[in-house]
């Protein structure tokens, strides 16, 4: 993706923050250069907020085929996104944009069938996804969620670059974004709440 200067992260702790609350993406494995298009699956993840990330998908997913082909993928995560209207700090013939947020991690990938390993990821993501409880142990053997191990493969991905956006106004001035940020409160959806978040907080840190 395109990264302008002023939509660089402030520090690596902006990246890293955002995606300690943001724990949905796509998962992009190219495959061989023969493959027509890459296999996309959207997914939830887990990121052990360094190198690790661990996710789970069904062995009928058609990802598993351009795994093997080439053990690479992208997992792509954004958010804050919304749609700034040109009006907003001009006229009728102002330029819109979109402000949003985006991390894109490249990653070697390791397919896990070992259903010990298998049960520790569904529990790790359990204890994130789910943290009040009320499921039974995820435990190989001759219970229900044993059984649903075979139909299921685990994935660890190791982090080998990071490539992060905030694109919120940098390069305009702070009166243009306080502006928008007025403006994305008024329209009050959860994006603008947190797109009008990031405006606000870049500006006064830059």
């Amino acid at each position: 993706m395109l990264i302008h200067k002023h939509d660089e992260p402030l520090t690596d702790a902006e990246w890293r923050d955002f995606l300690k609350t943001h724990d949905f993406g796509d998962f992009i494995v190219p495959g061989a250069p023969t493959r027509d298009l890459p296999v996309v699956v959207p997914t939830h993840f887990i990121w052990d907020g360094d190198k690790t990330v661990l996710l789970h998908l069904a062995r009928i997913n058609p990802v598993w085929k351009a795994i093997e082909e080439r053990p690479r993928a992208l997992l792509s995560v954004f958010g804050a996104y919304a749609y700034i209207p040109g009006h907003w700090n001009q006229d009728e013939y102002g330029v819109p944009t979109s402000y949003y947020a985006a991390v894109q991690l490249a990653c070697d990938v390791e397919p896990i069938d070992d259903e010990a390993a298998l049960a520790k990821i569904l529990e790790t993501q359990l204890a994130h996804f789910q943290p009040e409880g009320k499921h039974a142990p995820v435990e190989p053997g001759d219970n229900p969620y044993g059984k649903k191990l075979s139909v299921i493969r685990g994935l660890r991905l190791t982090v080998t670059d990071v490539r992060a956006k905030f694109k919120f106004g940098g390069n305009r001035t702070a009166q243009h974004r306080d502006v928008v940020a007025k403006n994305l409160g008024e329209r009050g959806s959860s994006l603008d709440r947190e797109a009008r978040a990031y405006t606000l907080t870049r500006g006064r840190e830059r």
